[in-house]
């Protein structure tokens, strides 16, 4: 198969799998970090480089989780809150092996829209998830719970300006691969020939 071949097959293959659903099996830190290098040559405007990440890996995963449903108590009404929500992002951690914060730090370049950084980071989250179907690592982006929050910026200390885009639980599952779902890109392109 030719490179593209095998790059559309990762893309295509690629699949959400929920963390329950993983196996509790570890990923070594080295393939992380073979993750993370493909998220650094994601493309940035001005090399701005915008993406940061906060690894969790063991029992720090599970640590997380607990606190996350925390947060989640503290910022919801209780005519909203529910358990089983709680319980969801409590136990979310349980058989992940590493759990990756994804955050936008803002620079000092006023003339790089926040959007450009936010859209370098998503694409360097992107690299990840892609890096991961191609070791046979399951993953799972979550903006759920209290992710997207002012409380969670403040428990992880970030900045005013940085943006959270979410929380990648990475491990295995020996779930089998759905087939995809979706409607043709003819939908949604359209061509101009001339003006």
């Amino acid at each position: 198969m030719d490179i593209f071949g095998t790059f559309q097959e990762i893309v295509i293959n690629r699949r959400t799998i929920k963390p329950t659903s993983f196996n509790g099996k570890r990923i070594d830190d080295l393939q992380i970090n073979q993750l993370l290098e493909l998220a650094n040559w994601a493309p940035s405007h001005g090399l701005t480089e915008p993406w940061r990440f906060i690894v969790y890996s063991g029992a720090a995963v599970r640590g997380f989780c607990h606190q996350h449903a925390e947060l989640y108590r503290q910022i919801t009404p209780p005519e909203k809150f529910t358990d089983a929500k709680y319980e969801k992002q409590a136990q979310n951690g349980d058989l992940a092996s590493h759990l990756i914060v994804i955050f936008m730090q803002r620079g000092n370049n006023p003339n790089i829209p926040a959007l450009e950084e936010i859209c370098a980071t998503a694409a360097a989250a992107d690299n990840i998830l892609l890096g991961a179907e191609a070791l046979g690592i399951a993953t799972m982006w979550s903006t759920g719970g209290a992710v997207l929050q002012p409380i969670m910026k403040e428990y992880l200390r970030l900045g005013p300006e940085d943006v959270i885009l979410g929380l990648l639980y990475l491990g295995y599952s020996d779930e089998p691969r759905r087939p995809g779902k979706r409607t043709p890109i003819t939908d949604k392109t359209k061509w101009v020939t001339a003006l």
